[in-house]
Protein backbone atom coordinates (compact mmCIF):
# COMPACT_ATOMS: atom_id res chain seq x y z
CA UNK A 1 0.00 0.00 0.00
CA UNK A 2 1.28 3.47 -1.00
CA UNK A 3 1.91 5.41 1.99
CA UNK A 4 -0.42 7.64 3.71
CA UNK A 5 0.34 10.98 2.39
CA UNK A 6 0.54 14.00 4.85
CA UNK A 7 -1.15 17.29 4.71
CA UNK A 8 0.91 18.68 1.51
CA UNK A 9 0.42 15.53 -0.37
CA UNK A 10 -2.04 16.64 -2.79
CA UNK A 11 -3.79 13.80 -4.41
CA UNK A 12 -5.51 13.26 -7.78
CA UNK A 13 -9.31 13.73 -9.31
CA UNK A 14 -11.16 10.43 -8.40
CA UNK A 15 -12.65 11.21 -11.80
CA UNK A 16 -10.54 9.46 -13.56
CA UNK A 17 -12.24 6.62 -11.58
CA UNK A 18 -15.20 7.49 -13.72
CA UNK A 19 -13.97 7.57 -16.92
CA UNK A 20 -12.10 4.29 -16.81
CA UNK A 21 -14.99 2.91 -16.01
CA UNK A 22 -16.91 4.80 -19.13
CA UNK A 23 -14.39 4.53 -21.42
CA UNK A 24 -11.40 2.88 -19.92
CA UNK A 25 -9.94 5.95 -19.57
CA UNK A 26 -7.01 4.97 -21.91
CA UNK A 27 -6.85 7.36 -23.87
CA UNK A 28 -6.36 4.21 -26.45
CA UNK A 29 -10.09 2.97 -27.82
CA UNK A 30 -10.44 -0.74 -27.54
CA UNK A 31 -9.07 -1.46 -30.86
CA UNK A 32 -9.91 -4.45 -32.98
CA UNK A 33 -9.19 -7.57 -31.42
CA UNK A 34 -8.49 -9.31 -34.50
CA UNK A 35 -6.29 -6.41 -35.77
CA UNK A 36 -4.00 -7.11 -38.41
CA UNK A 37 -0.21 -7.79 -38.91
CA UNK A 38 1.98 -4.87 -38.64
CA UNK A 39 4.44 -4.68 -41.12
CA UNK A 40 7.84 -2.68 -40.37
CA UNK A 41 8.23 0.54 -40.97
CA UNK A 42 9.54 2.29 -44.39
CA UNK A 43 11.89 4.67 -42.82
CA UNK A 44 15.42 3.12 -41.09
CA UNK A 45 14.24 4.28 -37.44
CA UNK A 46 12.60 0.69 -36.99
CA UNK A 47 16.27 -1.03 -37.13
CA UNK A 48 18.66 -1.62 -34.37
CA UNK A 49 17.75 -0.25 -31.06
CA UNK A 50 19.63 3.80 -30.34
CA UNK A 51 21.66 3.40 -27.67
CA UNK A 52 20.88 5.50 -24.61
CA UNK A 53 23.49 8.59 -24.74
CA UNK A 54 24.54 9.86 -21.78
CA UNK A 55 23.87 13.48 -21.32
CA UNK A 56 24.16 16.28 -18.27
CA UNK A 57 20.60 14.69 -17.87
CA UNK A 58 22.01 11.30 -16.67
CA UNK A 59 23.30 13.26 -13.42
CA UNK A 60 19.68 13.03 -12.30
CA UNK A 61 18.29 10.03 -14.33
CA UNK A 62 14.69 10.76 -12.56
CA UNK A 63 14.11 14.66 -13.17
CA UNK A 64 17.78 15.69 -14.74
CA UNK A 65 16.85 18.41 -17.10
CA UNK A 66 18.11 17.65 -20.62
CA UNK A 67 20.62 20.48 -21.65
CA UNK A 68 18.74 21.03 -25.02
CA UNK A 69 15.48 21.00 -26.02
CA UNK A 70 14.34 17.38 -27.26
CA UNK A 71 10.91 16.09 -29.32
CA UNK A 72 9.05 13.16 -28.71
CA UNK A 73 6.39 12.35 -30.93
CA UNK A 74 2.91 10.61 -29.49
CA UNK A 75 -0.70 10.26 -30.40
CA UNK A 76 -3.72 11.40 -28.16
CA UNK A 77 -7.17 10.56 -27.76
CA UNK A 78 -9.70 13.24 -27.08
CA UNK A 79 -13.27 12.90 -26.17
CA UNK A 80 -16.21 15.33 -25.41
CA UNK A 81 -15.21 15.47 -21.61
CA UNK A 82 -11.83 17.46 -22.27
CA UNK A 83 -12.22 21.22 -21.16
CA UNK A 84 -9.30 23.98 -22.15
CA UNK A 85 -8.92 27.75 -21.05
CA UNK A 86 -9.12 29.97 -24.01
CA UNK A 87 -6.23 29.22 -26.44
CA UNK A 88 -5.10 25.98 -25.12
CA UNK A 89 -5.47 22.50 -26.56
CA UNK A 90 -3.78 19.43 -26.51
CA UNK A 91 -1.02 20.53 -27.63
CA UNK A 92 -0.34 23.62 -25.59
CA UNK A 93 -1.67 23.06 -21.79
CA UNK A 94 0.04 23.18 -18.87
CA UNK A 95 1.19 19.36 -18.77
CA UNK A 96 2.87 20.12 -22.11
CA UNK A 97 4.68 23.45 -20.45
CA UNK A 98 5.15 21.57 -17.41
CA UNK A 99 7.57 18.85 -19.19
CA UNK A 100 9.52 21.57 -21.51
CA UNK A 101 10.18 23.44 -18.47
CA UNK A 102 11.10 20.90 -15.94
CA UNK A 103 12.98 18.01 -18.33
CA UNK A 104 13.31 20.03 -21.58
CA UNK A 105 10.69 17.84 -23.47
CA UNK A 106 8.66 19.44 -26.27
CA UNK A 107 5.50 16.88 -26.95
CA UNK A 108 4.49 16.63 -30.13
CA UNK A 109 1.00 14.97 -31.22
CA UNK A 110 1.28 13.83 -34.36
CA UNK A 111 -2.82 12.85 -34.71
CA UNK A 112 -5.32 13.25 -32.32
CA UNK A 113 -8.56 11.64 -32.83
CA UNK A 114 -11.93 10.83 -30.61
CA UNK A 115 -12.24 8.00 -28.27
CA UNK A 116 -14.37 6.05 -30.82
CA UNK A 117 -12.19 6.30 -33.53
CA UNK A 118 -8.95 6.18 -31.45
CA UNK A 119 -8.58 2.22 -31.89
CA UNK A 120 -9.17 1.57 -34.92
CA UNK A 121 -6.36 4.71 -36.37
CA UNK A 122 -4.14 2.77 -34.20
CA UNK A 123 -4.40 0.17 -36.27
CA UNK A 124 -4.24 1.44 -39.19
CA UNK A 125 -0.73 2.93 -38.19
CA UNK A 126 0.38 -0.15 -36.74
CA UNK A 127 -0.51 -1.53 -39.75
CA UNK A 128 1.46 0.58 -42.01
CA UNK A 129 4.48 1.14 -39.23
CA UNK A 130 3.65 4.82 -39.56
CA UNK A 131 4.08 4.99 -35.93
CA UNK A 132 5.02 7.72 -33.26
CA UNK A 133 7.83 7.57 -31.01
CA UNK A 134 5.86 6.85 -27.95
CA UNK A 135 3.18 4.68 -28.54
CA UNK A 136 -0.34 4.15 -26.60
CA UNK A 137 -1.89 0.67 -27.03
CA UNK A 138 -4.15 -1.76 -26.25
CA UNK A 139 -2.55 -5.09 -24.62
CA UNK A 140 -3.64 -6.70 -28.04
CA UNK A 141 -2.05 -3.93 -29.89
CA UNK A 142 1.12 -4.22 -27.72
CA UNK A 143 1.44 -7.85 -28.97
CA UNK A 144 1.51 -6.58 -32.22
CA UNK A 145 3.94 -4.55 -32.13
CA UNK A 146 6.45 -6.68 -30.30
CA UNK A 147 6.06 -9.64 -32.80
CA UNK A 148 6.77 -7.51 -35.12
CA UNK A 149 9.93 -6.20 -33.32
CA UNK A 150 8.82 -2.88 -33.82
CA UNK A 151 9.38 -1.47 -30.57
CA UNK A 152 12.15 -1.18 -27.44
CA UNK A 153 13.09 -3.32 -24.69
CA UNK A 154 12.41 -1.01 -21.96
CA UNK A 155 13.71 -3.47 -18.76
CA UNK A 156 16.98 -1.26 -17.88
CA UNK A 157 15.78 1.93 -18.92
CA UNK A 158 12.93 1.34 -16.50
CA UNK A 159 15.60 0.35 -13.61
CA UNK A 160 17.56 3.00 -14.09
CA UNK A 161 14.74 6.09 -14.73
CA UNK A 162 12.28 5.01 -12.75
CA UNK A 163 12.08 6.95 -9.74
CA UNK A 164 11.44 5.14 -6.21
CA UNK A 165 8.45 6.53 -5.94
CA UNK A 166 7.11 5.89 -9.98
CA UNK A 167 8.13 2.22 -8.84
CA UNK A 168 5.92 1.52 -5.81
CA UNK A 169 2.87 3.42 -7.28
CA UNK A 170 3.33 0.79 -10.32
CA UNK A 171 4.02 -1.99 -7.82
CA UNK A 172 0.94 -1.15 -5.70
CA UNK A 173 -1.61 -3.56 -7.99
CA UNK A 174 0.72 -6.34 -7.88
CA UNK A 175 3.52 -8.12 -9.65
CA UNK A 176 1.06 -9.03 -12.27
CA UNK A 177 1.23 -5.22 -13.39
CA UNK A 178 4.38 -5.04 -14.89
CA UNK A 179 3.91 -8.73 -15.87
CA UNK A 180 1.11 -7.86 -17.94
CA UNK A 181 3.93 -5.83 -20.25
CA UNK A 182 6.59 -7.88 -20.21
CA UNK A 183 7.96 -10.49 -23.49
CA UNK A 184 10.24 -13.22 -22.32
CA UNK A 185 11.09 -11.79 -19.29
CA UNK A 186 11.45 -8.16 -20.90
CA UNK A 187 10.00 -4.97 -19.85
CA UNK A 188 8.53 -4.02 -23.64
CA UNK A 189 6.08 -1.19 -22.12
CA UNK A 190 5.56 1.19 -19.39
CA UNK A 191 2.10 0.31 -18.14
CA UNK A 192 -1.08 3.18 -17.61
CA UNK A 193 -1.71 1.94 -14.37
CA UNK A 194 -5.02 2.36 -12.58
CA UNK A 195 -7.31 0.54 -9.93
CA UNK A 196 -9.01 -2.96 -9.87
CA UNK A 197 -10.95 -1.57 -7.13
CA UNK A 198 -12.68 1.38 -8.33
CA UNK A 199 -14.06 -1.21 -11.08
CA UNK A 200 -15.97 -3.28 -8.12
CA UNK A 201 -19.37 -4.36 -8.99
CA UNK A 202 -22.58 -3.45 -6.86
CA UNK A 203 -26.28 -2.20 -7.16
CA UNK A 204 -27.28 1.57 -6.63
CA UNK A 205 -31.04 1.51 -5.26
CA UNK A 206 -33.17 4.22 -4.99
CA UNK A 207 -33.52 4.34 -0.70
CA UNK A 208 -36.62 6.81 -0.81
CA UNK A 209 -38.27 4.10 -2.97
CA UNK A 210 -37.42 1.53 -0.41
CA UNK A 211 -38.63 3.50 1.96
CA UNK A 212 -42.21 4.81 0.79
CA UNK A 213 -42.59 0.91 0.30
CA UNK A 214 -41.73 0.13 3.14
CA UNK A 215 -38.49 -2.30 1.89
CA UNK A 216 -35.29 -3.00 3.07
CA UNK A 217 -32.27 -3.20 0.83
CA UNK A 218 -32.16 -6.42 -0.05
CA UNK A 219 -29.27 -8.33 0.42
CA UNK A 220 -30.28 -11.74 -1.31
CA UNK A 221 -31.40 -12.27 -5.12
CA UNK A 222 -34.88 -13.27 -3.42
CA UNK A 223 -35.11 -10.39 -1.61
CA UNK A 224 -33.94 -8.54 -5.04
CA UNK A 225 -36.63 -9.80 -6.86
CA UNK A 226 -38.86 -8.56 -4.72
CA UNK A 227 -38.04 -4.67 -5.07
CA UNK A 228 -37.66 -5.50 -8.37
CA UNK A 229 -41.55 -6.21 -8.81
CA UNK A 230 -42.20 -3.46 -6.20
CA UNK A 231 -40.68 -0.92 -8.28
CA UNK A 232 -42.40 -1.68 -11.56
CA UNK A 233 -46.11 -2.32 -9.85
CA UNK A 234 -46.31 -0.33 -6.73
CA UNK A 235 -46.41 2.92 -8.43
CA UNK A 236 -43.00 4.46 -6.05
CA UNK A 237 -43.06 7.78 -7.63
CA UNK A 238 -46.85 7.99 -6.67
CA UNK A 239 -47.89 9.52 -9.82
CA UNK A 240 -50.45 6.73 -10.38
CA UNK A 241 -49.82 5.32 -13.61
CA UNK A 242 -47.68 1.90 -14.32
CA UNK A 243 -44.73 3.79 -15.40
CA UNK A 244 -41.67 2.37 -13.94
CA UNK A 245 -40.02 -0.39 -14.28
CA UNK A 246 -38.11 -3.05 -12.08
CA UNK A 247 -34.03 -2.96 -13.42
CA UNK A 248 -32.50 -0.63 -15.68
CA UNK A 249 -30.23 -2.43 -18.37
CA UNK A 250 -28.42 -1.69 -21.20
CA UNK A 251 -27.42 -3.21 -24.19
CA UNK A 252 -23.92 -3.64 -22.98
CA UNK A 253 -24.15 -6.59 -20.36
CA UNK A 254 -20.81 -6.46 -19.17
CA UNK A 255 -18.63 -4.13 -17.21
CA UNK A 256 -19.30 -2.26 -14.51
CA UNK A 257 -20.19 1.29 -16.16
CA UNK A 258 -24.02 2.25 -15.84
CA UNK A 259 -26.87 -0.43 -16.23
CA UNK A 260 -24.99 -3.76 -17.09
CA UNK A 261 -26.14 -7.45 -16.08
CA UNK A 262 -22.42 -8.19 -14.59
CA UNK A 263 -23.04 -7.69 -10.69
CA UNK A 264 -26.66 -9.57 -11.47
CA UNK A 265 -23.76 -12.58 -12.60
CA UNK A 266 -21.82 -12.30 -9.87
CA UNK A 267 -24.79 -12.75 -7.73
CA UNK A 268 -25.11 -16.23 -8.79
CA UNK A 269 -21.42 -16.73 -8.32
CA UNK A 270 -21.17 -16.24 -11.87
CA UNK A 271 -18.12 -14.29 -13.75
CA UNK A 272 -18.26 -14.12 -17.47
CA UNK A 273 -15.35 -12.86 -19.49
CA UNK A 274 -12.59 -13.73 -15.88
CA UNK A 275 -10.51 -16.80 -16.12
CA UNK A 276 -11.26 -19.15 -13.13
CA UNK A 277 -9.27 -21.76 -11.35
CA UNK A 278 -11.27 -24.60 -11.92
CA UNK A 279 -10.25 -26.22 -8.80
CA UNK A 280 -8.09 -28.73 -10.23
CA UNK A 281 -5.23 -25.60 -10.95
CA UNK A 282 -6.96 -25.18 -14.47
CA UNK A 283 -8.05 -22.34 -16.19
CA UNK A 284 -11.44 -22.57 -17.22
CA UNK A 285 -13.86 -19.76 -19.05
CA UNK A 286 -16.17 -17.96 -17.01
CA UNK A 287 -18.69 -17.21 -19.50
CA UNK A 288 -18.97 -21.09 -20.67
CA UNK A 289 -19.76 -22.33 -16.83
CA UNK A 290 -23.13 -23.84 -15.93
CA UNK A 291 -23.59 -20.84 -13.19
CA UNK A 292 -24.05 -18.62 -16.12
CA UNK A 293 -27.20 -20.43 -17.49
CA UNK A 294 -28.63 -20.47 -13.99
CA UNK A 295 -28.53 -16.52 -14.03
CA UNK A 296 -29.37 -15.98 -17.92
CA UNK A 297 -32.83 -18.41 -16.98
CA UNK A 298 -33.82 -16.04 -14.23
CA UNK A 299 -33.06 -12.65 -16.10
CA UNK A 300 -35.84 -14.41 -19.00
CA UNK A 301 -38.08 -15.05 -16.68
CA UNK A 302 -37.97 -11.16 -15.19
CA UNK A 303 -37.81 -10.02 -18.19
CA UNK A 304 -40.91 -12.14 -19.79
CA UNK A 305 -42.90 -10.47 -15.90
CA UNK A 306 -42.16 -7.10 -17.21
CA UNK A 307 -39.17 -6.60 -14.61
CA UNK A 308 -36.46 -5.53 -16.57
CA UNK A 309 -36.65 -2.84 -19.55
CA UNK A 310 -38.38 -4.19 -22.23
CA UNK A 311 -36.33 -2.11 -24.18
CA UNK A 312 -32.70 -2.54 -23.22
CA UNK A 313 -31.91 -4.02 -26.40
CA UNK A 314 -31.72 -1.44 -28.30
CA UNK A 315 -30.44 1.21 -25.09
CA UNK A 316 -26.81 1.83 -24.78
CA UNK A 317 -26.00 3.21 -21.05
CA UNK A 318 -26.87 6.83 -21.87
CA UNK A 319 -30.33 6.07 -23.05
CA UNK A 320 -30.83 3.35 -19.72
CA UNK A 321 -29.63 6.34 -18.27
CA UNK A 322 -32.38 8.99 -18.71
CA UNK A 323 -35.07 6.57 -17.52
CA UNK A 324 -33.38 7.38 -13.73
CA UNK A 325 -32.91 11.00 -14.99
CA UNK A 326 -36.85 11.24 -15.29
CA UNK A 327 -37.80 8.75 -12.20
CA UNK A 328 -38.98 6.12 -13.73
CA UNK A 329 -36.16 3.39 -12.55
CA UNK A 330 -35.06 3.09 -8.89
CA UNK A 331 -32.32 -0.16 -9.77
CA UNK A 332 -28.92 -0.96 -11.77
CA UNK A 333 -26.20 -2.58 -11.32
CA UNK A 334 -23.05 -0.62 -11.79
CA UNK A 335 -20.07 1.39 -10.07
CA UNK A 336 -19.00 3.35 -7.69
CA UNK A 337 -19.51 6.79 -9.72
CA UNK A 338 -22.65 6.05 -10.83
CA UNK A 339 -24.10 9.25 -8.56
CA UNK A 340 -21.06 11.13 -10.63
CA UNK A 341 -23.15 9.94 -14.04
CA UNK A 342 -25.85 9.33 -14.28
CA UNK A 343 -27.82 10.03 -11.21
CA UNK A 344 -27.05 13.81 -10.91
CA UNK A 345 -29.80 14.40 -13.18
CA UNK A 346 -32.25 12.23 -11.35
CA UNK A 347 -31.19 14.13 -8.36
CA UNK A 348 -31.39 17.75 -10.02
CA UNK A 349 -34.82 16.28 -11.37
CA UNK A 350 -36.08 15.66 -8.26
CA UNK A 351 -34.42 16.81 -4.79
CA UNK A 352 -36.10 14.15 -2.81
CA UNK A 353 -34.02 11.27 -5.31
CA UNK A 354 -31.74 9.45 -3.06
CA UNK A 355 -29.80 6.57 -4.29
CA UNK A 356 -26.77 4.90 -2.21
CA UNK A 357 -24.48 1.72 -3.35
CA UNK A 358 -25.25 -1.26 -1.70
CA UNK A 359 -23.27 -4.89 -2.03
CA UNK A 360 -24.22 -7.67 -4.63
CA UNK A 361 -27.25 -9.67 -3.38
CA UNK A 362 -26.18 -13.23 -2.98
CA UNK A 363 -28.21 -16.24 -4.91
CA UNK A 364 -27.28 -18.05 -1.74
CA UNK A 365 -26.16 -17.50 2.40
CA UNK A 366 -22.66 -16.87 1.51
CA UNK A 367 -21.65 -12.98 0.37
CA UNK A 368 -21.69 -12.54 -3.39
CA UNK A 369 -17.81 -11.26 -4.64
CA UNK A 370 -16.59 -9.15 -7.21
CA UNK A 371 -14.49 -9.55 -10.17
CA UNK A 372 -10.77 -8.59 -9.50
CA UNK A 373 -9.11 -7.75 -12.81
CA UNK A 374 -5.87 -6.27 -14.06
CA UNK A 375 -5.89 -2.80 -13.02
CA UNK A 376 -3.47 -1.44 -16.56
CA UNK A 377 -6.03 0.49 -19.00
CA UNK A 378 -3.36 0.11 -21.65
CA UNK A 379 0.33 0.70 -21.98
CA UNK A 380 3.31 3.28 -23.72
CA UNK A 381 5.78 1.64 -25.81
CA UNK A 382 8.59 3.22 -27.57
CA UNK A 383 9.40 2.68 -31.19
CA UNK A 384 12.80 1.29 -31.40
CA UNK A 385 15.02 3.88 -32.91
CA UNK A 386 13.83 6.58 -30.56
CA UNK A 387 16.80 8.30 -29.57
CA UNK A 388 15.42 9.07 -25.86
CA UNK A 389 13.25 6.31 -25.06
CA UNK A 390 13.71 7.27 -21.18
CA UNK A 391 12.04 10.43 -21.63
CA UNK A 392 8.51 8.81 -21.27
CA UNK A 393 9.45 7.31 -17.95
CA UNK A 394 10.75 10.63 -17.14
CA UNK A 395 7.72 12.10 -17.80
CA UNK A 396 6.02 9.46 -15.86
CA UNK A 397 8.17 10.59 -12.98
CA UNK A 398 6.78 14.28 -13.34
CA UNK A 399 3.21 13.08 -13.35
CA UNK A 400 3.27 10.91 -9.96
CA UNK A 401 5.64 13.90 -8.09
CA UNK A 402 3.02 16.35 -9.01
CA UNK A 403 0.32 13.94 -7.88
CA UNK A 404 0.93 12.42 -4.56
CA UNK A 405 5.33 13.74 -4.23
CA UNK A 406 6.37 14.72 -1.15
CA UNK A 407 7.07 18.38 -2.40
CA UNK A 408 3.69 18.72 -3.90
CA UNK A 409 0.90 21.29 -2.91
CA UNK A 410 -2.55 21.79 -3.14
CA UNK A 411 -1.53 24.73 -5.63
CA UNK A 412 0.38 22.36 -7.54
CA UNK A 413 -2.10 20.02 -7.59
CA UNK A 414 -4.96 22.14 -8.59
CA UNK A 415 -2.38 23.50 -11.36
CA UNK A 416 -1.81 19.78 -13.30
CA UNK A 417 -4.82 17.63 -11.99
CA UNK A 418 -7.99 19.43 -11.07
CA UNK A 419 -8.68 23.24 -11.92
CA UNK A 420 -12.09 24.91 -10.87
CA UNK A 421 -13.93 21.68 -11.85
CA UNK A 422 -11.80 21.16 -14.72
CA UNK A 423 -9.85 17.90 -14.74
CA UNK A 424 -6.21 19.17 -16.31
CA UNK A 425 -4.77 15.96 -15.62
CA UNK A 426 -6.54 14.67 -18.64
CA UNK A 427 -3.95 16.74 -20.62
CA UNK A 428 -1.00 14.71 -19.45
CA UNK A 429 -0.05 12.79 -22.29
CA UNK A 430 1.64 9.77 -20.18
CA UNK A 431 0.23 8.50 -16.66
CA UNK A 432 0.22 6.16 -13.69
CA UNK A 433 -2.37 6.08 -11.16
CA UNK A 434 -2.06 4.54 -7.79
CA UNK A 435 -4.56 1.91 -6.61
CA UNK A 436 -5.81 2.47 -3.31
CA UNK A 437 -6.33 6.21 -3.68
CA UNK A 438 -9.94 6.47 -4.05
CA UNK A 439 -10.50 3.97 -1.00
CA UNK A 440 -8.21 5.60 1.31
CA UNK A 441 -9.46 9.08 0.23
CA UNK A 442 -13.16 7.33 1.29
CA UNK A 443 -11.51 5.78 4.38
CA UNK A 444 -9.73 9.13 5.33
CA UNK A 445 -12.79 11.31 4.51
CA UNK A 446 -15.58 9.01 6.65
CA UNK A 447 -13.13 9.37 9.85
CA UNK A 448 -13.11 12.93 9.34
CA UNK A 449 -17.34 13.26 9.23
CA UNK A 450 -17.47 11.03 12.03
CA UNK A 451 -14.55 13.18 14.06
CA UNK A 452 -14.58 16.45 12.87
CA UNK A 453 -10.47 16.58 12.98
CA UNK A 454 -9.67 17.35 9.28
CA UNK A 455 -6.09 17.84 10.35
CA UNK A 456 -4.85 14.82 8.37
CA UNK A 457 -6.66 15.44 5.02
CA UNK A 458 -4.43 16.24 1.67
CA UNK A 459 -5.80 18.57 -0.18
CA UNK A 460 -8.55 16.43 -2.55
CA UNK A 461 -9.97 14.98 0.20
CA UNK A 462 -10.29 17.95 2.04
CA UNK A 463 -12.29 19.02 -1.37
CA UNK A 464 -14.45 15.94 -0.61
CA UNK A 465 -14.73 16.67 3.03
CA UNK A 466 -16.02 20.06 2.40
CA UNK A 467 -18.13 18.83 -0.45
CA UNK A 468 -20.06 16.82 1.85
CA UNK A 469 -20.26 19.33 4.53
CA UNK A 470 -21.51 21.46 2.88
CA UNK A 471 -24.54 18.48 1.05
CA UNK A 472 -24.77 17.33 4.88
CA UNK A 473 -25.72 20.86 6.34
CA UNK A 474 -28.25 21.13 3.91
CA UNK A 475 -26.51 22.57 0.80
CA UNK A 476 -28.27 21.96 -2.78
CA UNK A 477 -25.38 21.22 -4.68
CA UNK A 478 -26.01 17.77 -6.59
CA UNK A 479 -21.99 17.38 -7.16
CA UNK A 480 -21.89 17.49 -3.58
CA UNK A 481 -24.55 15.42 -3.32
CA UNK A 482 -23.12 12.81 -5.63
CA UNK A 483 -19.39 13.40 -3.68
CA UNK A 484 -21.42 11.78 -0.52
CA UNK A 485 -22.61 9.26 -2.24
CA UNK A 486 -19.03 8.19 -3.55
CA UNK A 487 -17.01 9.31 -0.42
CA UNK A 488 -19.24 9.92 2.45
CA UNK A 489 -19.25 7.30 5.13
CA UNK A 490 -22.00 6.04 3.62
CA UNK A 491 -20.53 6.21 0.14
CA UNK A 492 -19.78 3.29 -2.60
CA UNK A 493 -16.44 3.41 -1.59
CA UNK A 494 -18.05 1.81 2.01
CA UNK A 495 -19.13 -1.07 -0.36
CA UNK A 496 -15.82 -1.44 -2.10
CA UNK A 497 -14.22 -1.59 1.70
CA UNK A 498 -16.34 -4.33 2.68
CA UNK A 499 -15.01 -6.53 -0.47
CA UNK A 500 -11.52 -5.81 0.78
CA UNK A 501 -12.00 -6.26 4.15
CA UNK A 502 -13.55 -9.52 3.62
CA UNK A 503 -11.52 -10.93 1.06
CA UNK A 504 -14.87 -11.03 -1.31
CA UNK A 505 -13.36 -10.79 -5.13
CA UNK A 506 -12.76 -13.64 -7.53
CA UNK A 507 -8.86 -12.23 -9.40
CA UNK A 508 -9.11 -13.12 -13.06
CA UNK A 509 -6.54 -16.06 -13.41
CA UNK A 510 -5.32 -14.62 -16.78
CA UNK A 511 -3.21 -11.37 -17.11
CA UNK A 512 -0.57 -11.65 -20.17
CA UNK A 513 -0.38 -10.31 -23.43
CA UNK A 514 -2.98 -11.89 -25.65
CA UNK A 515 -2.32 -15.55 -26.85
CA UNK A 516 -2.29 -16.06 -30.44
CA UNK A 517 -6.00 -17.07 -30.44
CA UNK A 518 -7.21 -14.92 -28.10
CA UNK A 519 -5.83 -12.21 -30.37
CA UNK A 520 -7.23 -13.60 -33.46
CA UNK A 521 -10.51 -14.99 -32.04
CA UNK A 522 -11.59 -13.31 -28.85
CA UNK A 523 -13.64 -10.30 -30.64
CA UNK A 524 -15.53 -12.75 -32.72
CA UNK A 525 -16.73 -14.83 -29.57
CA UNK A 526 -17.47 -11.80 -27.45
CA UNK A 527 -19.30 -10.64 -29.68
CA UNK A 528 -21.30 -13.84 -30.59
CA UNK A 529 -21.55 -14.49 -26.38
CA UNK A 530 -23.26 -11.12 -25.87
CA UNK A 531 -25.67 -11.52 -28.77
CA UNK A 532 -26.76 -15.02 -27.67
CA UNK A 533 -27.48 -13.92 -24.14
CA UNK A 534 -29.64 -11.23 -25.16
CA UNK A 535 -31.56 -13.11 -27.14
CA UNK A 536 -31.81 -15.70 -24.23
CA UNK A 537 -32.58 -12.69 -22.36
CA UNK A 538 -35.65 -11.34 -24.36
CA UNK A 539 -37.26 -15.08 -24.66
CA UNK A 540 -35.13 -17.55 -26.80
CA UNK A 541 -35.05 -20.99 -25.22
CA UNK A 542 -32.33 -21.28 -22.72
CA UNK A 543 -31.05 -24.37 -24.89
CA UNK A 544 -29.22 -21.88 -27.03
CA UNK A 545 -26.91 -21.28 -24.04
CA UNK A 546 -25.61 -25.11 -24.39
CA UNK A 547 -25.30 -24.22 -28.24
CA UNK A 548 -23.04 -21.14 -27.67
CA UNK A 549 -21.01 -23.11 -25.47
CA UNK A 550 -20.28 -25.86 -27.63
CA UNK A 551 -19.71 -23.17 -30.79
CA UNK A 552 -17.27 -21.39 -28.69
CA UNK A 553 -15.48 -24.30 -28.09
CA UNK A 554 -15.22 -25.20 -31.80
CA UNK A 555 -14.68 -21.64 -33.07
CA UNK A 556 -11.50 -21.26 -30.96
CA UNK A 557 -12.08 -21.54 -27.16
CA UNK A 558 -10.78 -24.91 -26.92
CA UNK A 559 -7.54 -23.42 -28.31
CA UNK A 560 -7.38 -20.70 -26.63
CA UNK A 561 -8.16 -22.28 -23.22
CA UNK A 562 -5.35 -24.58 -23.84
CA UNK A 563 -3.27 -21.42 -24.70
CA UNK A 564 -3.59 -19.70 -22.03
CA UNK A 565 -3.33 -22.66 -19.58
CA UNK A 566 0.26 -23.04 -20.99
CA UNK A 567 0.71 -19.70 -20.50
CA UNK A 568 0.04 -20.43 -16.40
CA UNK A 569 1.87 -23.21 -16.22
CA UNK A 570 5.36 -20.73 -17.56
CA UNK A 571 4.49 -17.60 -15.91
Amino acid sequence: MIKRPNRMRAATSFLLALALLLSACSGVGTGDEKGSTPSAPSEPAAGKEAPVTASAADADPHFGKYPEPIEITTVRSQDDTFKFDQGESLDNNVWTRTLENELNIKVKNLWIANSEQFGQKMNVSIASGDLPQIIPVTAVQLKQLVDSDLIMDLTDIYEKHASPFLKEIVNQGGPEVLDSAKFDGKLMAMPFTGSSQDGYSMYWARTDWLEKLGLEAPKTMDEFYNVMEAFAKQDPDGNGQADTIGLSLSKGLFGVGYATLEGFFNGFRAYPRLWLDDGSGNLVYGSIQPEVKEALAKAQELYKAGLIDQEFGTKDGGKAAELAASGKAGLHFGGMANSIWPLQPSRQNDPKAQWRALPLPSIDAEPAKTPHNLAVGSYYAVLKGTEHPEALVKALNVFVEKGWGENTTPEIYSEHFNKGGVERHKYAPFQAWPSRKNLDAHLAVSAALQSGDTSDLNAEETDYYNRIKNHLDGGTDTLDWAYDRVFGIEGSFSVTNHYVEEDLVVRNGFYGAPMPTMASKKSTLDKIEEETFTRIIMGEPIELFDKFVSDWKKLGGDQMTAEVNEWAKNK
